[in-house]
């Protein structure tokens, strides 16, 4: 008998990525199918639900006709997703309007609705997060005050990933990891807060059952195994949201495991044993996909953003070499960088380019660089840039230490962790090794280990990560350069506590 399967499936922004993995996590084969962004007003974002699952039953038959895997091989299905997007369905099971995804923005009044009907201390308290235009509960308080008809016509109300789940089993599910970031839940509790819908006026009935990720949550049914090539029958387990199902994929499953990610945004993920909850609101709550654990997030709005800002709008020399030679801009803008030296000759920047989520939820401050001399040249201003994004990250895990989630392990992804000097100034900032992970898939993985440990292939998700991960030590801390950085990073904090009126007067100049 050929060697069992696991199908992990990511519904991201730009597209959705399924990927057939063996059972020891290696990938067969592997398609992404994208979909459209629809804005029809500025700061709006939607999606439409049936691009999801058209591109879903694409990939689906896409990687069992490449792979040549007998459907029958295919032991589970796990799910991962852009998180906080709504999706109503009617009675019949129908869209009733396109998704409004994590992105959008329109929600402002609903925020404070949620805040004067509940207390915004409460809110906290229950879900772990302050209320945020970004989370679902907002999304569907704007649809009932904005779009009536549609609401009362409501039946159901899902997650993107979950949307999925539906469409291959018939079943309305979710998992914590997920529903946790929709601001219903009580999230010590980890369950839907009858306290929330009561006091908001949403009926329980329109919220899908809750189970934990690796628990089975249906089976594909036969309509949906005529469509994608499944096999009826097939076990599909919770899944996770992407960042939750990321850690999965990376091993991060225990306390003081954590991943840092250097994308367009920053991202640190980190586990604990218990719920901690940041009573001021600058770091994410939600529960992990691991069972029985939480986890704390943090989001650096603009980290490889920034650097790219630079790239495109003052390393002319570096792009136009790059082209000549085929090298890297990132790279040679790196060398650049290195002999600039530890602070940069005293250059700081805040790379407040988008505003600020994580520590400082702020809408209004924006980038500085602070210290700016005649001296100071292309490569002062990488350099700062690089440090700058870094002590974002490391004022964030100062605020899980206050929270009582140490970290003591630490892996790194995204496009900027391809960086030698970034990683060695965040494991000198963190004071502790910097490991990657052999796989790229991402979430997709972490979604098919999922199903792995689900279907009973290891005997438990940490069984499943330690056959399926493997990591590589890739920077050690340099001894004494957390004591060169920390004078640096001081100023840093505390620049925008001097700033923080001025970034208000601005805002207001600016209108």
């Amino acid at each position: 008998m050929a060697e069992l399967c696991c199908l992990g499936i990511d519904v991201g922004t730009s597209g959705a990525k399924t990927v057939l993995f063996t059972a020891g996590g290696a990938a067969l084969a592997s398609k992404t199918v994208e979909y459209p962004l629809y804005q029809p007003r500025n700061g709006w974002a939607e999606q439409d639900p049936l691009d999801w699952w058209n591109a879903v039953r694409e990939g689906i038959a896409a990687v069992i006709s490449e792979s040549g895997v007998p459907a029958e091989n295919i032991a589970a299905v796990g799910l991962s997703g852009q998180m906080h997007g709504l999706v109503m369905l009617d009675k019949a099971g129908l869209p009733l309007r396109r998704s409004i995804i994590w992105c959008d923005q329109r929600t402002e009044n609903e925020c404070a609705e949620l805040n004067a009907r509940i207390g915004g201390r409460r809110v906290i308290e229950i879900t772990a997060n302050p209320a945020l235009t970004g989370f679902t509960a907002s999304k569907i308080l704007w649809v009932r005050n904005n779009e009536p008809e549609i609401y009362e016509k409501c039946a159901h109300i899902l997650l993107p990933k979950d949307y999925i789940r539906y469409m291959l089993t018939g079943e309305f599910a979710t998992e914590v990891s997920d529903a946790s970031g929709m601001q219903l839940m009580d999230v010590p509790a980890r369950g839907w807060s009858g306290e929330i819908l009561d006091k908001l006026g949403i009926d329980r009935a329109l919220l899908p059952r809750m189970y934990e990720s690796p628990d089975i949550t249906g089976a594909v049914s036969a309509v949906s195994a005529r469509l994608t090539g499944l096999n009826p029958g097939t076990p599909v387990v919770g899944g996770a949201g992407d960042n939750p199902a990321a850690a999965i994929g990376m091993g991060v499953i225990s306390s003081g495991a954590a991943f840092t990610t250097i994308g367009s945004s920053g991202v640190i993920y980190a586990v604990s044993d218990e719920v901690s909850i940041d009573p001021e609101g600058r770091i994410n709550t939600l529960c992990a996909s691991v069972p029985g654990k939480w986890t704390v997030m943090s989001c650096t709005q603009a980290a490889g953003l920034s650097l790219k800002w630079l790239r495109d709008n003052v390393c002319y020399k570096e792009v136009l070499e790059a082209r000549e030679t085929g090298e890297d801009a990132y790279v040679l803008m790196g060398g650049l960088a290195e002999a600039a030296g530890i602070g940069a000759g005293g250059l700081i920047y805040l790379p407040y380019l988008m505003g600020e989520r994580a520590p400082h939820p702020d809408p209004d401050c924006r980038g500085v660089f602070f210290g700016l001399s005649a001296m100071h040249g292309a490569p002062h201003l990488i350099r700062a840039v690089m440090e700058g994004v870094a002590y974002s990250q490391w004022e964030c895990v100062e605020v899980f230490e206050q929270m009582g989630v140490s970290i003591g392990d630490m892996l790194i992804c995204g496009g900027g962790g391809r960086s030698p000097l970034w990683r060695q100034m965040l494991s000198d900032m963190y004071d502790c090794p910097i490991c990657s992970v052999s796989a790229e898939e991402g979430p997709a993985l972490g979604a098919a280990i999922l199903a792995a440990a689900g279907a009973g292939l290891y005997g438990s998700l940490d069984e499943a990560c330690g056959a399926i991960v493997k990591r590589q030590k890739l920077n050690d801390p340099i001894p004494g350069n957390r004591a060169r950085y920390k004078g640096y990073f001081e100023l840093y904090k505390n620049l925008y506590k001097s700033l923080f009126d001025d970034f208000k007067r601005l805002r207001s100049i600016d209108q």
